[in-house]
């Protein structure tokens, strides 16, 4: 069994030398806000973050995050709520077909985590491995800043 804390909350998965922690949570928690992409670590829409840094979830095994903390797009909500965050992106309607959206979100928190004001350049700098087919970077960015 591997224990962790998930969005605050401590779970217990199996112990699977195979499972990534991507599918970890869809499957066995059920919490879908980090997508498969494409199952390489290349374009960012299953980063979620492992004590407050972003990881790529479909290539992280689950064994890995064992005692640590494991934040996902859900647990960003604040008393159900959108985080300060999360509305910034919803004001500057900041997805398109959304796909990349978790990722953005949760790199961007990493982010600010650090550096609450980052510079513009800052900001494409760090999101810069995860890809927006869409076009929303514009705007992505104006949410995060």
């Amino acid at each position: 069994m591997v224990l962790f804390r998930l969005n605050g909350k401590q779970v217990k998965a199996n112990d699977s030398k195979e499972a990534t922690l991507l599918h970890t949570l869809t499957q066995d928690f059920q919490v879908c806000g980090a997508k498969y992409g494409c199952g390489r670590s290349q374009c960012g829409a299953c980063t979620v973050l492992v004590d407050g840094n972003p990881v790529r979830a479909c290539v992280t095994p689950t064994a890995s995050v064992g005692g640590r903390s494991v934040t996902t797009l859900e647990g960003l909500n604040e008393a159900g709520r959108p985080s300060r965050l999360q509305q910034a992106f919803i004001d500057e309607q900041a997805a398109q077909c959304g796909y990349c959206t978790s990722g953005m979100l949760m790199q961007a928190k990493a982010l600010l985590d650090r550096s609450p004001n980052p510079t513009e350049a800052e900001i494409r700098a760090a999101l810069n491995g995860n890809l927006c087919r869409c076009g929303a970077q514009n705007r992505i960015v104006r949410a995060v800043m």
